[in-house]
């Protein structure tokens, strides 16, 4: 890989019960979503540096349901599951996505749509996340969820990148 893209992932706020990260790959769009579909490479990149996880399930098919989970640095847990909604490979996700460690996971579950678009080799992705309310949005960010997901994408990208 010649270049990275290091700590680029944006976020904003599109409106008061949505979350958008963009985020360009130095790697093509097949490859990003070879390792953002498939458990054994899941388990690469999905905690960061803020752990290890320990399972990535995936049943890739409308209906079906993922899980992974995290032990993250200081020894505790940390799961999130859903169901897949649509699939178009290797162009567009669309799941729902509940942590585990609040209550009523599914109850609070956002809706992620995810699309990886392709353009001279490189793959931009927009990942929208609409929750039921503004709370449970502002919740998600008060979290500290941004410094997470900066190593998970950048662990993605070199995940992908290293399957070319």
């Amino acid at each position: 890989m010649t270049s990275t893209t290091k700590g680029t992932a944006k976020v904003t706020l599109p409106t008061d019960t949505q979350i958008l990260i963009t985020r360009e790959f130095n790697a093509p769009a097949r490859l990003v979503w070879k390792a953002y579909t498939t458990p054994e490479l899941i388990k690469r990149w999905w905690s960061g540096e803020k752990g290890t996880v320990t399972s990535a399930e995936v049943d890739l098919r409308v209906g079906g349901r993922w899980r992974y989970v995290m032990e993250a640095n200081g020894g505790f847990e940390v799961a999130f599951h859903g169901e897949y909604r649509e699939i178009q490979e290797p162009g567009r996700l669309v799941n729902t996505e509940a942590y585990e460690g609040i209550p009523d996971p599914d109850g609070n579950a956002a809706l992620v749509t995810t699309t990886f678009t392709e353009k001279d080799g490189r793959t931009f992705m927009e990942m929208l996340s609409e929750h039921r309310d503004r709370a449970g949005r502002d919740a998600v960010i008060a979290s500290g969820m941004e410094s997470g997901m900066q190593e998970s994408m950048d662990a993605l990208e070199r995940v992908a990148a290293s399957l070319g």
